[in-house]
This record gives C-alpha cells, sequence and structure tokens, in this order.
C-alpha cells in the first residue's frame, strides 16, 4: 500500500515539470543562439578578408621631414 501511495504523490508533484520546461526553453535559445553565432561568424569572416584585401592594395609612403627646417 505504501509504494502506490508513494507513486500517486509522485504523479501529482508538479515541481520538476517547471524545470523541464525552463531546460527546454533555454536548450532552444542556446541552439538559435549557436545558428546565429555560425552565420554571422561566416560574414565577418569575409568581410575582414575583404577589408584585409583592400588595405593590402594601397601603399604608404613613410615621411621623413625635410632637413634644416627647423620643426
Amino acid at each position: 500500500m505504501k509504494l502506490k501511495n508513494l507513486f500517486v504523490r509522485f504523479r501529482k508533484d508538479e515541481d520538476g515539470a517547471v524545470t523541464v520546461d525552463w531546460v527546454v526553453l533555454t536548450a532552444g535559445v542556446v541552439a538559435v543562439a549557436i545558428v546565429i553565432a555560425g552565420f554571422l561568424g561566416t560574414q565577418l569572416t569575409n568581410i575582414t578578408g575583404d577589408i584585409t584585401e583592400a588595405l593590402g592594395e594601397n601603399t604608404v609612403d613613410q615621411f621623413t621631414p625635410e632637413s634644416g627646417d627647423g620643426t
């Protein structure tokens, strides 16, 4: 008889259900964040590659002050 009462009490207890809901919700948010980070990471890699290529095409002459101008 005690085992049956224990099972009935366990079945009526809803404290764990809230925890399960939060775990599922958190897992969904983490999954969406991973997908977004993967997409943005690829895009940022492409953009930084374009910037590096554009900067590599330009050269900067070294500045040398004229001698004897007093500055």
